[in-house]
C-alpha cells in the first residue's frame, strides 16, 4: 500500500511542476516587465532607507525577470544597481564582478548613459581602495559619456567623486576647479545632496589653502542645506569638517563642541546600520533553515518507522544521494567562487584597456589640434615671408639682390611644401582620406604628369620614357587623384636623383576578372641608386639617404611615406628593386575597374593676367578682413596690381557693417581675428546678404574642419600662401560670371 502512496505522491508532483512550468512560459510579457519596474522601484526605497539585504533580494529578481524577456538595457542597469548597494554593505569584489557584467551588456547596447553611470561607481569603488589615479580615469570617462549623452544634471555626481579623489591626493587646485563646476550643476538642477556635500568639500579645500574663513563660511552653508533637507551624512561631515577648521582657528571650544556632535550622530548612524545590515541575518535563516530541514526529516523518520525494509533501505539511499549532491554542490560552488575571481579579474583588466583606449583617442585627437594650431601659426608668416618675397622680385630688384630673394622664394615654397606633406602624413594615419572615385583616362592621366615634370627632368638632362601595354583599356573608375599623387611623387624622386640619364614609366595588366584589372605600374630610373641597408626604410617617414646626398639634392623625406599610405588605401601594394650606382625601380600595384570611354573636353591654356585684362574692373568692389596688418598690405598690393579696388577691415563686426553699406563683388575673408571669428561674422552676413561671394582666406588646413566653412555661408577657400595664379583664377571666375564650385564641400 505505502509504495502505491509513494508512486501517486512522484506522478503529482511530476505533473504539478509541468503544469506551473506551462503557466511561467505563457506569462505575459507586459506583465513582467511591470513586475521587474517594481522589483527595481522597491529595491530603491529599501536602499534609500538602509535595508541593503532586502534590496539586493528584490533587484536579484528583478535581474531574473530582465533576462527571462531577453531585456538587455534592462539587465545592464540591473547589475549596476547591485553593484551600488554591494559597494554599500562592504563586498567591493562582488560589486566589481557586477560592474564588469554590466558594463559589458551597456558597451553591447550603446547604451552610454547608463555606461556612464558604471563608470562613475567603478571609480568610487577603487578611491575606496585609495587607487585614486585608476579612480580618476573612469570620472573621466563617465564624464565625457554623460557630455556626448547631454546628460548634464548627472555630471555633478562625477565632479564631486572627481574632487574627493584630488583632495585625497592632496592636489587641492584641481579639486577647487571641479568643486566649482559640481557647485553650478547642482543649482541649476536643484541637487540639494550634491550641492550639500560640494560646499562641505570647499571648505576643506579653502582650509587646506588656508583661506579658513571662507571654509567656514562655505561648510556652514553647507550644513544648513544639509539639515533643511535631512541629509545625515552630510550633516555629519559636516561637523567634522568643522571641528578641524575651528581647531586651525585656534577655538578649540566650537572645535570640541562640533567633535561632540560628530560622534554622537555616527554612533546613531552606525546603530541604524547595524539594525538594517543586521550581520548575523545570514547565519539566522542558515540555522532555521537547518532546524526545518532537521524536523522534517524527522516526522519522514517517524512516518516511515513502520514500512517494511525496503523503504527504509531507499530511505538511506536517498540520504545518502542528498548527501553526495550536497558534495557536489559545495564543489560546484568553489568552482563557481575561482571562476568569479577570474573574471573579475579579466573584467578589471578589459576595463584598463577600454580605458587606455579612451586615452589614446584623446591623444589622437590632441595631436591634431597641435597640428592644427602649429600648421596655422606658420601657415600665417609664411605668407607674409612669400608675398613680400614675390612684391621685391616684380619690382625690379637689383642684380645682386635676386640671387638671394629666389633663395628667399625657394625656401619658403619648400616651408610650405612641408608643412602639406606632414598634415598629408598625418590625415593618412588617423584614417581620415577617403576615397573619391570617378570616370578618368589612365594613359592621358600618366602623360600629363610626365609633362607637367617634363621640365624639371631637361633641367637635369633626363630623358622620359612611356610604356602603355599595346592593347591596355584607357578608361576606368578609380580615385584619379590619389593616382596623380602616387606618380608624382614617384616620377619626381626618380628626376631627382637621375642625372643625364633616363627614366621609363610602364603600365601593364597583371591580372583581370570581368572589369577588374589589377595594373602594375613601373618607374625606372639609372640615377644613383640605393644601398641594401637603406631600401629598407625607404617608406618611413623622413627617411632618406645619407646627409651628404641630402645636401645635395634636398627633399622632406617625406614623399615616399605618403606613397606607401595612399597605395595602402587604394588597396594596392608597392615595392622596389634597386643597386647602388645601376639605378633604381619602383613597383606599385592597384586594382582598377574597367568603365566606358567619356569624352573629356579640352581645356585651353590661357595666362590669367590676360583674362583679366579682358574684364571691366571699374566697379569692381573687394572687401578685405584681416587683422595681420602685413597680410593686409600684401593682399591689398596683390589685388591693386591685378587693377582691382579693394577696401580694408580689421575684425569681423566692421566687416558686417561694411557689407551693409557698401555693394562688394567679393570678400575675402580672414577666420581667426579679435572680437567674433570669421565664421561668425559670415554667419550673420548670410543673413541678411546671400548673393555676396565670400572667400576664406585662411591657414587653418585639417579638412576635417572644411565642413564648417560650408556651414558658415562661405563659397570657397582660398589657403594661405597661395600661388599668385591661382588667386587670381579663381577671381576672374567671379567676376566673369561663373559659378563658384568649391572642391573643399
Amino acid at each position: 500500500m505505502s509504495r502505491i502512496k509513494y508512486h501517486i505522491f512522484v506522478f503529482l508532483a511530476c505533473f504539478s511542476s509541468l503544469l506551473f512550468a506551462q503557466q511561467g512560459v505563457v506569462e505575459d510579457a507586459d506583465m513582467l516587465a511591470l513586475r521587474l519596474q517594481e522589483r527595481i522601484n522597491q529595491a530603491k526605497l529599501e536602499t534609500d532607507r538602509g535595508d541593503y539585504y532586502n534590496a539586493l533580494n528584490n533587484l536579484d529578481k528583478a535581474l531574473e525577470i530582465a533576462k527571462t524577456i531577453d531585456d538587455k538595457v534592462s539587465q545592464g542597469t540591473t547589475l549596476t544597481k547591485i553593484a551600488k548597494v554591494r559597494y554599500l554593505v562592504g563586498e567591493t569584489d562582488k560589486a566589481n564582478v557586477a560592474l564588469g557584467k554590466a558594463t559589458q551588456l551597456q558597451r553591447e547596447n550603446n547604451d552610454y548613459g547608463n555606461l556612464a553611470v558604471s563608470y562613475n561607481i567603478q571609480g568610487v569603488v577603487y578611491s575606496t581602495n585609495e587607487k585614486y589615479e585608476l579612480a580618476l580615469e573612469y570620472y573621466n570617462s563617465a564624464k565625457n559619456l554623460f557630455e556626448q549623452e547631454d546628460l548634464e544634471e548627472y555630471i555633478s555626481e562625477v565632479t564631486l567623486n572627481e574632487a574627493k579623489a584630488y583632495i585625497a591626493l592632496g592636489r587641492y587646485e584641481e579639486a577647487k576647479t571641479q568643486l566649482e563646476k559640481t557647485i553650478i550643476i547642482a543649482k541649476k538642477y536643484e541637487q540639494r545632496r550634491v550641492l550639500s556635500s560640494a560646499l562641505i568639500q570647499s571648505g576643506k579645500v579653502s582650509s587646506a589653502l588656508n583661506s579658513n574663513d571662507l571654509a567656514l563660511s562655505q561648510v556652514e552653508e553647507g550644513l544648513s542645506i544639509a539639515k533643511t533637507y535631512k541629509i545625515v551624512e552630510n550633516i555629519n561631515d559636516a561637523y567634522i569638517t568643522l571641528s578641524e577648521i575651528h581647531e586651525k582657528r585656534g577655538d578649540y571650544k566650537s572645535s570640541l563642541e562640533n567633535i561632540t556632535k560628530h560622534l554622537r550622530l555616527s554612533d546613531s548612524i552606525l546603530d541604524v546600520k547595524r539594525e538594517n545590515l543586521a550581520p548575523g541575518i545570514s547565519s539566522q535563516f542558515i540555522n532555521k533553515y537547518k532546524d526545518a530541514q532537521n524536523e522534517q526529516l524527522k516526522q519522514q523518520i517517524d512516518e516511515v518507522s513502520a514500512e517494511s525494509n525496503f523503504t527504509r533501505i531507499t530511505t538511506i539511499l536517498s540520504i545518502a544521494l542528498i548527501t553526495i549532491l550536497s558534495l557536489l554542490t559545495l564543489s560546484l560552488y568553489k568552482n563557481n567562487n575561482i571562476r568569479l575571481k577570474t573574471n573579475n579579474m579579466l573584467h578589471k583588466k578589459n576595463d584598463e584597456l577600454i580605458v587606455a583606449k579612451e586615452k589614446a583617442e584623446l591623444a589622437s585627437k590632441t595631436k591634431a589640434n597641435f597640428l592644427s594650431t602649429v600648421t596655422h601659426e606658420l601657415r600665417t608668416p609664411l605668407y607674409a615671408v612669400t608675398g613680400l618675397t614675390n612684391m621685391l622680385l616684380d619690382e625690379s630688384p637689383k642684380e645682386h639682390q635676386v640671387p638671394h630673394l629666389k633663395s628667399l622664394k625657394f625656401s619658403g615654397d619648400y616651408l610650405l611644401t612641408f608643412i602639406n606633406d606632414i598634415l598629408q602624413i598625418n590625415k593618412i594615419e588617423a584614417n581620415k582620406v577617403e576615397l573619391d572615385p570617378e570616370v578618368f583616362n589612365l594613359k592621358n592621366k600618366i602623360e600629363n604628369v610626365m609633362s607637367a615634370l617634363g621640365n624639371s627632368a631637361k633641367d637635369n638632362g633626363t630623358t622620359l620614357h612611356f610604356n602603355y601595354e599595346d592593347g591596355l583599356p584607357e578608361t576606368y573608375n578609380g580615385d584619379q587623384l590619389k593616382i596623380s599623387q602616387i606618380l608624382i611623387n614617384l616620377l619626381g624622386n626618380a628626376i631627382k636623383f637621375t642625372k643625364d640619364g633616363d627614366i621609363w614609366v610602364r603600365a601593364y595588366k597583371i591580372d583581370q576578372k570581368d572589369n577588374k584589372y589589377t595594373l602594375r605600374f613601373e618607374i625606372e630610373d639609372n640615377g644613383i641608386g640605393i644601398t641594401k641597408e637603406k631600401q629598407d626604410q625607404m617608406f618611413e617617414s623622413f627617411s632618406q639617404g645619407s646627409v651628404q646626398i641630402n645636401r645635395k639634392y634636398g627633399g622632406t623625406g617625406l614623399g615616399l611615406s605618403i606613397v606607401k599610405g595612399l597605395i595602402k588605401i587604394l588597396k594596392g601594394k608597392i615595392y622596389l628593386k634597386s643597386e647602388l650606382g645601376k639605378g633604381t625601380t619602383f613597383f606599385f600595384e592597384i586594382p582598377l575597374e574597367k568603365a566606358e570611354k567619356v569624352d573629356t573636353p579640352t581645356v585651353e591654356e590661357t595666362k590669367q593676367s590676360n583674362k583679366m585684362e579682358d574684364l571691366d574692373l571699374s566697379n569692381v568692389k573687394i572687401l578685405i578682413v584681416e587683422d595681420n596688418k602685413i597680410n593686409q598690405m600684401i593682399t591689398k598690393k596683390i589685388l591693386n596690381k591685378m587693377g582691382l579696388y579693394c577696401d580694408v577691415v580689421d575684425n569681423g563686426e566692421a566687416a558686417v557693417e561694411q557689407v551693409k553699406s557698401t555693394d562688394y563683388n567679393v570678400v575675402l575673408m580672414d577666420i581667426h581675428m579679435p572680437g567674433i571669428s570669421g565664421l561668425e561674422a559670415t554667419k550673420i552676413i548670410r543673413t541678411f546678404n546671400k548673393d555676396l561671394v565670400i572667400f576664406a582666406l585662411t591657414a587653418v588646413t585639417l579638412e576635417d574642419k572644411m565642413h564648417e566653412f560650408g556651414e558658415a555661408g562661405f563659397n570657397d577657400i582660398i589657403s594661405k600662401p597661395f600661388k599668385q595664379e591661382d588667386f587670381e583664377g579663381k577671381l576672374y571666375d567671379v567676376l566673369s560670371g561663373k559659378e563658384v564650385v568649391s572642391s573643399f564641400f
